[in-house]
């Protein structure tokens, strides 16, 4: 016997909330330390890395890079998991006509 389907979406919906908040903590974490980086350690930032690329520079990119990944991996995970899981539950949901 299958779960009732309230059971089952309130899993779900459980369940990408658990991801949403993981990477958003993920995102937050990243920013705000690339953040404090910009406010309290200026000289840091300023180093060159390699002619004409400072590590302000190049930590700001992969910031954006990481928001990308993370995104790859929300979007990657709904494919996977949480789609699925819902069009499995529309299946079995009775048909209202």
């Amino acid at each position: 016997m299958s779960p009732e389907p309230t059971v089952t979406l309130e899993a779900i919906a459980a369940a990408r909330w658990r991801i949403a908040i993981g990477l958003t903590t993920a995102m937050m974490v990243v920013y705000f330390g690339f953040i404090l980086l910009v406010a309290f350690n200026k000289p840091l930032l300023g180093t060159i890395v390699t002619k004409g690329l400072s590590l302000g520079i190049l930590l700001g990119a992969l910031v954006i890079v990481f928001a990308w990944i993370l995104t790859w991996v929300y979007v990657s995970w709904a494919n996977r998991h949480y789609d699925s899981a819902i069009e499995q539950l529309g299946r079995r949901a009775p048909r209202v006509d």
